[in-house]
């Protein structure tokens, strides 16, 4: 069957949408996965008194996260593509479990920002200490990142002492040439100052999800009605000639249309 207005825009934006989804849980599950059982990191697991670190608990809701957005995202693109109203269904109840998760998440986060600076420090003194021992390149490339991003330099933020200087940015002045401003008191600094920014990610985000979530609910408002609605045949021609294949030897009967007939009313 097929939709055709605003169903039809539903449609392709489901399909958008669950491109981009798919791109970034693809993203989480990767990272986590490579977190998780790299040959750098993975013996952090081992470690019973390391079970709650932040490290520990990062890569679980990477992964965990990961996972769901490409669950959500197979039954958004079954459900949007072949226009199954079962799959949009399911489709519409992850994603909204999923807005409620971000409203609440970035509410906590917001609330207890604080704290989550700590725990965001921590996580990076992890990563930092892990590159410092294996010298893996992905670490380094994440620390990279990290130091390009907040412009901070290591556990120290003196280039000359740092053990991890090849991954610090290019200082700015002369100052910097010799101290910059170390990364873990950076984390907590401007997550405490960006706390506002980093709420209205979590709901504009969520706000995402909902426009998904109505989509979903129009797109399957269509398919339910292209379904129950009945089916013509309209018939345009004014002669239809019939032919019986089990007597080939009979002239085929022609039936003309009908035409009106006076016919004349009692008095």
């Amino acid at each position: 069957m097929a939709v055709d207005g605003c169903g039809l825009v539903c449609k392709y934006i489901l399909i958008l949408f669950n491109i981009i989804f798919a791109v970034v849980g693809t993203a989480f599950l990767g990272l986590g996965l490579w977190l998780r059982f790299s040959e750098g990191t993975r013996g952090i697991f081992d470690i019973d008194a390391l079970n709650s670190s932040a490290f520990v608990i990062g890569v679980t809701v990477l992964i965990i996260l990961g996972s769901i957005m490409l669950i959500v995202v197979a039954f958004g693109d079954y459900g949007a593509c072949n226009e199954k109203k079962c799959a949009l269904q399911v489709f519409s109840i992850l994603v909204f479990f999923l807005a409620v998760a971000e409203f609440i998440i970035g509410g906590l986060a917001y609330s207890n920002r604080d704290t989550v600076g700590l725990r965001l420090g921590e996580f990076y003194t992890t990563l930092y200490t892990l590159y410092v021992n294996s010298q893996d390149p992905a670490i380094g490339v994440t620390l990279t990142f990290i130091h390009n991003s907040l412009h901070c330099c290591g556990m120290t933020g003196v280039p000359l002492v740092e053990l991890v200087k090849q991954t610090c940015p290019k200082p700015d002045g002369i100052m910097e040439h010799l101290v910059m401003p170390n990364c873990p008191a950076t984390i907590i600094t401007v997550f405490d100052s960006r706390a506002p920014l980093v709420l209205g990610i979590f709901v504009g985000t969520g706000a995402l999800l909902i426009v998904a979530l109505i989509c979903s609910g129009v797109l399957s408002s269509q398919i339910r009605h292209a379904s129950s609605s009945p089916q013509y045949i309209i018939l345009n021609s004014s002669h239809v000639t019939a032919s019986n294949n089990s007597f080939p030897n009979q002239d085929p009967a022609v039936f003309t249309s009908l035409s009106v007939v006076n016919v004349p009313v009692a008095q």
